[in-house]
């Protein structure tokens, strides 16, 4: 995606607006705008779809005074979707983000299969500990021998073949970019002559790709082996959504920029190998988008690969290895330093792709509320990822019709999906102008994940009017 993030600077409530606010160069649909004029007059100002299309700028907090919903009514409602006889096994916390105040819970602290929900825990990790502004580096070294380069990987997985787009995420760093820089490089230096490639790739340990992901997922596309640099999140084209993937995104790298060489004149020649680079300083060097911009794209696409990247990136910054194992344990050190409780969470990678993963449906809510009192902090800007009912990403296609209209643009919300799991956890603002944070989970999910979808937009709708 090519759209840049915001940073928030107002408090808390700040979110409120950025529900019904749609980032510059969307449309709504004409199904979403009220048709009734009397319906106008009597719906809460925070629910109003937005005039115009703009940026987000900051505004001022809803009222303080507004009146949290009925418990007793909220719970019965949310039960009598929730105990769908045959379907699986839901789960469900939802809480007033300002005063903390549960108000409905349905097995709310037993931990569960979370699917992508996961990604909230690697999101609010990689802000807080590689820092929202932060860019990872490609650098192009020279090697032990003239007119040897080595491809040093510094933890970029969305980079292009092409020239870098200074206004895009996916591409922000382009091969044809570097190799013309390397190109420039080598000139002012009088090296001439044709130039042999290596690799280093040394910033990840560990087993590429995690045993713990099923090999029907693998060959899907779902994920691949994870590398310290690759194009496009790993995938063989900007647009490419599914199919097979490179197994080795490295190599896959450094042919693309032996070709970006080739076209800027500077001729290749011998076997690409892996060679640690020698120090010293970079000929040519491209940077990545933001880790912020990362964390919100893989946070709307529900990208794996991406999520697990910079998982690896933060068990590197926490000093640990910068593998599965120690990304998950550098995950979990962070999440305990910003206050989150940990106990009974299990975590077999990042990005919710493996069944091992657990969390409960309440610790989903604290890590959303986590995030909404961070506003205006490298942690707050996760949520500006959240998908928007009935309007982008992942719930693009969701809450479009029927009764999840009246949810439309009001849910922004994290979706999960795996063979027999369906979640959805992120927050609403409700009729009342009251902030929701919430998490509702689906295991068990016999006849597929899609059977849960209508039980958990129906329940977002509930809570939206409530």
């Amino acid at each position: 995606m090519g759209r840049t993030s915001k940073v928030v600077t107002s408090g808390l409530l700040i979110l409120a607006l950025a529900a019904v606010t749609v980032p510059t160069g969307m449309h709504l649909a004409p199904a979403l705008l009220p048709k009734d004029p009397a319906a106008v007059a009597i719906t809460p100002a925070a629910q109003l779809p937005p005039a115009t299309l703009s940026d987000l700028t900051g505004i001022s907090t809803l009222p303080g005074n507004a009146p949290l919903p009925d418990s007793t009514a909220l719970t019965a409602s949310l039960d009598n979707v929730l105990s769908a006889d045959g379907v699986g096994q839901f789960s469900a916390s939802v809480t007033d983000a300002v005063t903390g105040t549960s108000l409905y819970s349905r097995d709310g602290g037993d931990p569960r299969i979370p699917a992508s929900n996961l990604k909230l825990l690697t999101a609010a990790a990689s802000l807080k500990s590689l820092g929202g502004t932060t860019r990872m580096t490609t650098s192009v070294m020279r090697g032990a021998t003239p007119n040897s380069l080595v491809l040093r990987a510094g933890g970029d997985a969305m980079l292009s073949t092409g020239a870098s787009e200074p206004s895009a995420v996916m591409g922000h760093a382009g091969l044809a970019t570097l190799a013309k820089d390397t190109a420039g490089a080598l000139a002012h230096d009088g090296a001439s002559g044709p130039v042999t490639l290596s690799i280093d790739d040394t910033l990840f340990t560990g087993p590429a790709l995690n045993p713990k992901w099923a090999e029907g997922d693998v060959a899907a596309g779902e994920i691949a082996p994870i590398y310290p640099m690759a194009l496009y999140a790993g995938r063989t084209g900007p647009s490419v959504k599914t199919g097979p993937r490179p197994e080795d995104s490295a190599v896959a790298v450094t042919e693309a920029f032996a070709t970006a060489l080739e076209a800027a004149g500077v001729s290749t020649t011998g076997q690409i190998v892996r060679a640690k680079a020698p120090d010293g300083t970079a000929l040519a060097s491209v940077s990545s988008a933001t880790v912020a911009e990362q964390v919100q794209y893989f946070l709307v696409e529900s990208d794996n690969y991406v999520a697990e990247v910079l998982a690896r990136l933060v068990g590197a910054k926490e000093q640990h290895d910068a593998s599965n194992a120690g990304a998950t344990k550098a995950i979990k050190e962070v999440l305990t330093g910003l206050g989150l409780p940990m106990e009974g969470i299990v975590m077999a990678d990042n990005c919710g792709l493996a069944v091992g993963n657990l969390v409960s449906a309440r610790q989903l809510v604290q890590t959303v509320d986590l995030m909404l009192k961070a506003s205006g902090t490298d942690v707050g800007q996760g949520l500006v990822g959240l998908p928007i009912a009935g309007l982008s990403g992942t719930l693009g296609a969701r809450f479009s019709e029927g009764a999840g209209l009246d949810a439309a643009g009001l849910v922004r919300a994290k979706t999960g999906t795996l063979n027999e799991v369906s979640t959805l956890s992120g927050y609403v603002i409700n009729a009342q102008g009251r902030v929701l944070a919430f998490s509702i989970m689906g295991n068990g999910l016999s006849a597929g994940p899609a059977s849960a979808t209508p039980i958990l937009d129906t329940a977002a709708t509930i809570l939206a009017k409530s």
